[in-house]
């Protein structure tokens, strides 16, 4: 049984470091040797774990039969307990963490774990957004953690608000922020109705969270047992953009794909890039961990760009 250190917020911060940005990466973990050894792994990526919470009594995990399989119907959690999931509002110093940072990113899987880990997020996001921090979300919705009490679309109204940047798909916002769903898209299985959708959703977004600059979809489908049709939308400035589309054949490892893609969105907005730069780069990205092991990737920029030139 193979182990990979992952996570959707430390995938992201990998492929970032990949592509020579500066990267924090913030979590809790045990007074251990295997929370040394992985934060001296992640050192050697180029993350910086200088202001990792040390507390608790282990690292939470969790287990994924590997293959195509998109809806990762296998997944067992078990992080209950965990470092990072005994976390409580008031244990973090959030001025120290978020000094000289311009960029911050969670995911919906921490406030899914708990109420405390809600609150916490919650916590940050609100002096992220008095510094005037640019802040994004994947809406990366998961059935098994979110099992506490709680209105779910109270919970991420709080959080969202402060974001500039939401990415996730029409069924995950439908899930988590209430947005409208055509139950009927799926029958008709036409690219231009689930990009017209994406549109609707992502402008449903804008005017429900004022803050937010640009939405960006995912659309990924089994065309057999182990081919995969992949694009993406991204919608900035009242218009959409969408990406090449890509036919993924011989899938390695479908975890951490939505990962990559928020890493290639992260880089293009840091980087000051064309909308359609963006969200091409984000796609290809995001098909390159396909083809990889584990939930990280490896990929450089080059690799990536080759990818969207040979699918011009």
């Amino acid at each position: 049984m193979p182990v990979y250190i992952g996570g959707a917020e430390l995938n992201v911060a990998t492929a970032l470091a990949c592509w020579n940005l500066p990267v924090k990466y913030f979590s809790a973990a045990p007074d251990n040797y295997l929370s040394k050894e992985i934060k001296e792994d992640l050192s050697k990526r180029n993350i910086d774990v200088s202001d990792m919470q040390v507390s608790g009594n282990r690292i939470g995990i969790y287990f994924l039969p590997q293959g195509a399989d998109l809806k990762h119907a296998g997944v067992i959690y078990d992080r209950a307990h965990s470092s990072f999931g005994e976390l409580k509002p008031g244990m973090i110093n959030w001025d120290q963490l978020l000094r000289d940072v311009s960029w911050f990113h969670f995911s919906a899987i921490s406030p899914g774990l708990n109420e405390n880990l809600a609150a916490v997020c919650e916590e940050g996001l609100k002096i992220a957004s008095q510094k005037n921090i640019r802040i994004s979300v994947d809406l990366n919705y998961r059935s098994l953690l979110w099992k506490y009490t709680g209105n779910i679309h109270e919970i991420m109204h709080r959080l969202v608000k402060h974001c500039d940047l939401v990415m996730g798909n029409i069924w995950s916002a439908n899930t988590l922020l209430g947005t409208e769903l055509d139950k009927t898209v799926e029958a008709k299985k036409s690219k231009l109705d689930f990009v017209a959708h994406a549109e609707r959703t992502s402008s449903e977004i804008i005017h429900k969270f004022p803050k937010c600059k640009a939405v960006a979809n995912t659309f990924r489908f089994n065309k057999e047992e182990e081919n995969i049709l992949y694009y993406g939308t991204l919608y900035n400035q009242g218009r959409l953009f969408s990406s090449r589309e890509f036919a993924v054949e011989k899938i390695v490892d479908k975890v951490g794909t939505g990962d990559c893609f928020m890493a290639g969105l992260i880089n293009g907005f840091y980087n000051n890039h064309s909308p359609q730069e963006i969200i091409d780069f984000a796609a290809s990205a995001a098909v390159g961990k396909f083809f990889e092991k584990g939930d990280t990737t490896k990929q450089n920029i080059q690799t990536i760009q080759a990818r969207i030139n040979d699918h011009g």
